[in-house]
């Protein structure tokens, strides 16, 4: 299955904003929800399961000078095994202009067993936006082994690189779960915020979280395991 979804907000010129294009196709469909404080509020809906081996889904985001969204999913996404030897692919392309603001802040990727999964995030920001960004990855199902993941995230800030991060899991990932990566953990994920008007931030290390900021921009990146998706989401509340 193929499927692109796209999101464009602009600044509607009464401190809030407005969503000019929202179009989705199956199995990406976007929905608006009431606005919170002038943040346009979109809910990321599954139309099928998946995504499934072969699948090729695209989601592109642009917000506007002065705009500010705030993206959700209502579930869980299940990455599952599909046709033999075919990968399934998630591709978000951001971009996000001079104060502006987008936070990404789906549920949780799920590595089923025998899935082989890509997830790709490309985020382009322009000096003075702003971003809150989450990716959290489950390693299987309760009681199973993961299947292959590969998360794989690129930000850029003002032109420059600001984060370039790649994580794999699965049988075909040696190490993954060893004391150098995982450590046993079958939960983790990341945070990364770009704020210009956040105080800088000192590393921190704190059992299973790390703080770090980062050289490239005024962002701080938190990274963490953790024994569930619960535990994992308080570690990365921040």
């Amino acid at each position: 299955m193929r499927a692109l979804a796209r999101l464009v907000a602009r600044a509607d010129g009464r401190g809030g904003t407005a969503l000019v294009e929202l179009h989705g196709e199956t199995p990406l469909l976007l929905r608006q929800t009431p606005t919170d404080g002038g943040v346009a509020t979109v809910h990321l809906v599954g139309g099928a399961a998946g995504p499934l081996a072969g699948d090729d889904l695209r989601l592109e985001i642009e917000v506007g000078p002065g705009a500010a969204v705030r993206v959700h999913s209502v579930a869980a996404s299940i990455a599952l095994p599909g046709r033999a030897g075919a990968v399934s692919r998630m591709a978000v392309r951001g971009v996000v202009h001079a104060g502006a603001t987008l936070h990404w802040l789906p549920e949780q990727l799920v590595a089923a067993a025998g899935c082989a999964h890509l997830a790709e995030s490309r985020i382009e920001l322009a000096a003075g936006a702003s971003l809150r960004w989450r990716d959290e990855l489950i390693c299987g199902r309760y009681g199973e082994a993961p299947g292959g993941a590969v998360v794989h995230t690129q930000v850029d800030y003002a032109g420059r690189p600001l984060l370039r991060q790649s994580l794999a899991v699965g049988p075909h990932a040696p190490g993954w779960a060893g004391p150098a990566v995982l450590g046993g953990a079958p939960a983790t994920g990341s945070l990364l915020v770009v704020d210009p008007s956040r105080p800088a931030e000192p590393p921190t290390v704190e059992g299973s979280v790390a703080r770090l900021p980062l050289a490239g921009g005024p962002a701080t990146l938190w990274t963490a395991t953790a024994p569930d998706a619960h535990t994992l989401r308080a570690h990365l509340t921040v």
